[in-house]
């Protein structure tokens, strides 16, 4: 029986691969980084993920406002000549009229030229990414219309806020001309 069973052997181990050289003997340089610092092949070396500083539109509304939103677009509007510009938050009722009613809302008002030019951007939440309105004036006179503003954007941004307001007056023929 021994016989049959070293005959039974043989052939399982002749049948069996054998194993290329670089497998049997141990990695030695493989493990080791290369001249470059880089890691073996195979493994890829990850950067620790950074965390991004929170968004200034995080910020809690007044603060956003106060802070980013009223000076940038100061700056904005100075850059495109504005000289003796007034930018403040004011909570007010609308002052068009049929808006007499409604309840008070959030405003960044803006006036210039010794108070003949003003505008209104409206928040009528507490919160830039809810409903906003826009309305300017000329003269003395009061508005009379409430247009819709940055109505088609998803995120609203402050940067999206300065050039809307920009471009709003730019097209009112206030800030350059044709």
């Amino acid at each position: 029986m021994v016989e049959e069973s070293a005959e039974n052997v043989a052939p399982a181990a002749a049948g069996k691969k054998a194993k290329p050289a670089a497998e049997e003997a141990p990695a030695t340089d493989s493990a080791a980084p290369s001249e470059a610092g880089k890691p073996p092949s195979g493994e890829k070396k990850v950067p620790p993920k950074k965390e991004k500083p929170p968004a200034v539109e995080a910020k809690p509304f007044t603060e956003f406002i106060q802070q980013d939103y009223i000076p940038a677009l100061t700056q904005a509007l100075a850059d495109k000549g504005v000289a003796d510009l007034q930018i403040a938050l004011e909570r007010a009722k609308i002052a068009i009229k049929g808006y007499e009613t409604e309840p008070e809302c959030s405003q960044v008002i803006g006036r210039w030229s010794d108070g003949n030019r003003q505008f209104n951007v409206y928040l009528f939440e507490d919160n830039i990414q809810s409903a906003r309105a826009f309305s300017c004036a000329d003269g003395k006179h009061q508005a009379s219309t409430l247009e819709a503003f940055l109505i088609d954007e998803r995120k609203v941004t402050l940067d999206l806020m300065v050039s809307g307001v920009v471009l709003r007056l730019n097209s009112q023929k206030w800030l350059t001309r044709n």
